[in-house]
């Protein structure tokens, strides 16, 4: 029966740079579970959403809104 160990290292353009432990000498079989940057975030055009969404709340006053919006989580708060 093969044993499996975990070794963390760092591999640049295909050779260790980094290993956190001695391997043993001789031939070794490995698997290589690697992480990958995600892809980007998109980023919004902001002026298109403002442009496209302007006029859909036209009565709205922002401040008192964030202020009813502040009072009712912290009317809730404690449930």
């Amino acid at each position: 029966m093969m044993k499996e160990k975990v070794a963390e290292a760092i591999i640049e353009n295909g050779k260790i740079k980094y290993i956190d432990k001695k391997l043993p000498h001789g031939v070794i079989k490995v698997k290589l579970i690697y992480s990958v940057e995600e892809e980007p975030v998109q980023k919004t055009d902001v002026e298109a959403v403002i442009r496209n969404s302007s006029g859909i709340y036209k009565n709205i006053n922002p401040d008192k809104e964030s202020s009813n919006l502040r009072t009712e989580w912290e009317r809730n708060i404690g449930n």
